[in-house]
């Protein structure tokens, strides 16, 4: 008998209820999905990526992490050890003004969802391009590995994501 992973468990959790965002209430636009096993490292990856309804210039991602060490310690049962995934949001967005507009986007996220660990905004551009338009991917990492005991809190996790994608597109 197939006993589904943690990993898993949380991984059908999330889908289900950004799903039911996206085809129950239309709050938001899924446009991309990706579950992937990673051979060479024996990982998993799950990411869902949706934005608002006609405001699809900004995306939210959900990434959803377990490595090998986090997977042998739960299908092994080693004792001492909590199975878990890591988590993680992205937001992708273009910016001008880069260091007003990500001072901005810091403050949204700070307020939002006061975390532990600071937001990291990567600014890129594309070499050659005319425009002064600026691609920035920010990411929140959190510092502790989700598991089961956190199922009824992912309603709320994916709330912080669409409020903060809500936020965003405000500028």
């Amino acid at each position: 008998m197939f006993d589904p992973t943690v990993f898993e468990n949380i991984k059908v959790a999330i889908e289900n209820y950004v799903y039911d965002l996206d085809n129950v209430s239309g709050e938001i636009d899924v446009t991309n999905r990706m579950d992937r096993l990673e051979l060479a490292v024996m990982s998993r990856e799950f990411r869902l990526q949706f934005s608002l309804p006609n405001q699809n210039e900004i995306t939210a991602e959900i990434v959803l992490q377990a490595s090998i060490k986090d997977l042998a310690d739960e299908i092994l049962e080693v004792l001492g050890e909590s199975p878990g995934s890591s988590l993680l949001v992205r937001y992708m967005l273009q910016v001008e003004d880069v260091e007003s507009e990500c001072k901005h986007i810091e403050t949204i996220m700070r307020k939002i969802w006061d975390p532990v660990l600071p937001p990291i905004q990567t600014v890129s551009f594309a070499y050659g391009k005319e425009d002064s338009l600026y691609m920035n991917t920010v990411e929140l990492r959190f510092p502790h590995k989700i598991n089961e005991e956190q199922m009824r809190d992912i309603p709320e996790f994916v709330d912080h994501v669409r409020k903060t994608l809500v936020e965003l597109n405000k500028g």
